[in-house]
């Protein structure tokens, strides 16, 4: 009897470990993009060319009230469950583990390298928020205390959903335009509620399109991918 509660127990400990397995990035720190390397400095208040970022800064406050707005706030969340939740309908799926197992296995190792990338370039440079350089309220207050103190440049939620959103797009490319679309609107959602400029979110994108680049150079990314698009031919 003893070993059968051993052997339930051993069991048991395993499908805990299965169900709990760290998400693990594709790359390390030393082989993501460095922003710094090719990417401007964000441009500072005695720019000329800030004035687009106060410009675009002010543009979004004049929307918080409307129904761009409220999708504005919405966008504030920044889980890879979000991400699957307004995906789902431009990439012609429901997103979910549940759904397409080797999709999402996929997405949530691209997310957590997006997240790397984040981090590393964010760390190289501390860049002033809109709201707190302004000393301004946003429509988002509960975020405001956490990120007063991070860094503006690159826009985190930025890198991390346009990475997302470049690989569901190269996954089913007949449906490439809605989804980027609905991707760049999330970027901009980021400047309408005041937690990033319009250069923030502009080099995120690029960021984050070179860490997919780069991606394409890695074993295991080519060969979940193919593992993707096979899952998802199933489901046509």
């Amino acid at each position: 009897m003893k070993k059968i509660y051993m052997a339930l127990f051993a069991f048991l400990v395993l499908i805990h470990a299965v169900c709990h397995a760290e998400v693990v990035s594709f790359l390390t720190i030393d082989e993501v993009p460095t922003a710094s390397e090719f990417l401007p400095l964000p441009p500072k208040l005695t720019d000329t060319s800030f004035y687009n970022d106060w410009y675009r800064y002010q543009r979004g406050k004049s929307m918080r009230l409307t129904k761009r707005g409220v999708q504005a706030v919405e966008d504030a969340d920044f889980s890879l469950q979000y991400l699957y939740k307004i995906y789902s309908g431009p990439f012609g799926l429901i997103i979910s583990k549940e759904n397409i197992p080797e999709i999402t296995a996929l997405l949530e190792r691209v997310y957590e390298t997006a997240l790397v990338c984040k981090d590393k370039a964010k760390n190289q440079l501390m860049r002033t928020r809109p709201f707190v350089q302004f000393n301004e309220k946003t429509p988002v207050p509960d975020d405001e205390e956490a990120l007063k103190n991070n860094s503006s440049y690159p826009s985190g939620h930025t890198i991390t959903s346009w990475a997302v959103a470049l690989v569901l797009a190269e996954i089913n490319p007949k449906k490439q335009n809605e989804i980027l679309k609905r991707a760049f609107e999330y970027g901009e959602s980021r400047v309408i509620v005041g937690f990033h400029y319009q250069s923030d979110v502009d080099y995120a994108r690029l960021l984050s399109s070179a860490l997919i680049n780069r991606l394409h150079a890695n074993d295991e990314f080519m060969k979940q991918l193919q593992k993707a698009k096979e899952e998802f031919k199933r489901h046509q």
